[in-house]
């Protein structure tokens, strides 16, 4: 029996969680539309696995809301708009509805000129980044797609310091008649979020997620999340780890190129300078980057999907070290997820439901997550 069972996981349909997250956003006056579409990408999230960036995220964005940050009833501007690029507003409000329309766009672009991007300004928190990619692989293109970052966690190679946040990179491609290759990770080992969902299933950090500025491994995931609320010593390590010996550079900078393209390319706040005179009613002002490239630019479609073909199942034919766990490829691991969850629900720890419950309640809405 795992720990996550001990604290009482009940399986929630997706139906139910989409229902609970609505009602909330509806009660803090979200349109309809709007709220509809924050949580259909939440509850994808959570069903291909990603548990911490699905429902688990209602908390953040409640605290968000009720700190005065969060323009609810947001409507996106466009600032700049070419025959392949484009410049979104999103008012303040939350990253989810922004994105999808920037994906959309970028994927117009790239069916009538081969190529688009698309950037935000003026956003929040978006959820996972690999949902919008998956946008453009549905449409037949290749998408890439990062974002700036709230959380100030990253401690870079050689530093004691966080100053970069986990700054995730998304990108997908279409596979022809197989599901697409989705790759969706942040630059730092482990997102701030699973720290989270760790400590609501009351689970220690694995070793060479966080440390605390001296290079001790920090195992507690409440003490992680308080070296995250100082800011001052210690954080998350970068993929590759504390140093460069198994490549933390590339993690840092990775992190790096991310705020550039969604960053500082379109003009959006960067955390460690924002939160100098933030106060607690300033929006994030995040910024995120969305591309889609077609593939029929450089050959026939064709072509394209029978190579992809070939290079999946050479990858897929490898020996694998475990019997019993064949290699898969990207995106494959959410999708054997995804059907488990599709059939059996997605599964919610008491800690997680608690927590729900009181969001439900402060927004004078009814709590569903115990009454499926």
């Amino acid at each position: 029996m795992t720990k996550d069972d001990l604290v009482k996981s009940l399986r929630i349909s997706a139906k139910t969680l989409q229902r609970q997250i609505i009602s909330v956003l509806k009660a803090w006056g979200m349109p309809e539309i709007d709220a509809e579409t924050v949580a259909l990408v939440m509850v994808e999230t959570d069903l291909r696995g990603v548990d911490s960036h699905g429902i688990n995220m209602l908390r953040q964005y409640d605290e968000t809301f009720r700190r005065g940050a969060l323009n609810i009833k947001a409507e996106t501007r466009v600032l700049r708009n070419r025959s392949t690029t484009a410049l979104l507003d999103a008012n303040n409000g939350l990253g989810h509805p922004v994105s999808v329309q920037a994906m959309e766009m970028a994927i117009k672009k790239a069916q009538a000129h081969d190529v688009g991007i698309v950037c935000v300004i003026n956003s929040h928190h978006f959820g996972a980044a690999g949902y919008y990619a998956e946008l453009a692989a549905k449409a037949g293109m290749i998408g890439i797609v990062t974002t700036s970052t709230r959380g100030i966690s990253m401690v870079p190679t050689g530093g004691t310091q966080p100053v970069l946040g986990t700054n995730p990179f998304a990108l997908a491609a279409p596979a022809g008649d197989r599901a697409p290759l989705v790759l969706d990770f942040a630059t730092t080992v482990a997102a701030v979020n699973r720290v989270r969902v760790r400590q609501l299933r009351e689970l220690d950090l694995p070793d060479g997620w966080v440390n605390d500025g001296d290079g001790r491994v920090v195992k507690d995931p409440g003490e992680a999340l308080e070296i995250f609320a100082r800011c001052d010593s210690g954080g998350l390590n970068p993929v590759g780890g504390i140093g460069e010996t198994l490549g933390g550079h590339k993690g840092y900078g990775l992190a790096l190129f991310s705020h550039v393209l969604s960053g500082v390319m379109p003009g959006a706040s960067f955390s460690p300078v924002r939160v100098q005179s933030q106060k607690p009613s300033t929006p994030d002002q995040l910024g995120h980057y969305f591309q889609a490239i077609n593939p029929e630019a450089f050959r026939p479609l064709q072509d394209y999907e029978t190579d992809m073909e070939v290079v999946i199942e050479t990858l897929k034919a490898v020996t694998p070290s475990d019997p019993d766990k064949p290699v898969l490829v990207a995106g494959e691991p959410e999708q054997i997820t995804r059907a488990d969850r599709v059939a059996n629900g997605i599964p919610v720890n008491r800690n997680l439901r608690n927590l729900i419950r009181d969001v439900a309640t402060k927004a004078d809405v009814a709590y569903l997550l115990d009454n499926r």
